[in-house]
C-alpha cells in the first residue's frame, strides 16, 4: 500500500483503488490505513476528493517505521532478563530495517518490472 502511495506521492489514493491495484480487500486496506495514520505515516481525507497520501517523503520513511506501525502486540515475557534482551534485539532490528527507505523499495520495484 505504501509503495502505491509513494509512486504518486501528491495524489490522494482511495482504499478501493489501492485494493483493486493490489488485488486485496478494501476492508484490509482501510484497516491498514488506520495503523499507518496513527503512526503519522499517512494522512487521510474523507469526501469526493478524499483518500490517503504520505505525510512525509518516501525517502524519510524507514522500513523499521513501517514495521513498528503495523506490528501489533509485541512479545511479553515473565523473565525480566530475557524481556530486556528481546527489547534490545527488537530495537536493533528496527534500526537495521530503517537503513532502508520506502523510496528504495519503490526504486527496486520499478527496476524489476
Amino acid at each position: 500500500m505504501l509503495t502505491v502511495l509513494a509512486s504518486v506521492p501528491d495524489a490522494m489514493h482511495t482504499s478501493a483503488a489501492i485494493a483493486e491495484e493490489l488485488n486485496e480487500s478494501a476492508v484490509m486496506v482501510r484497516r491498514s490505513f488506520l495503523l499507518l495514520h496513527k503512526a503519522g505515516l499517512i494522512e487521510q481525507r474523507k469526501g469526493p476528493n478524499g483518500g490517503a497520501k504520505l505525510t512525509v517523503p518516501a525517502k524519510q520513511i524507514g522500513l523499521g517505521d513501517v514495521f513498528v506501525a503495523t506490528e501489533g502486540e509485541w512479545l511479553t515475557l515473565d523473565d525480566s532478563a530475557v524481556a530486556a534482551l528481546m527489547k534490545k534485539v527488537r530495537g536493533d532490528a528496527v534500526a537495521a530495517m530503517n537503513e532502508h527507505s520506502l523510496a528504495g523499495v519503490v526504486k527496486r520495484m520499478k527496476k524489476s518490472k
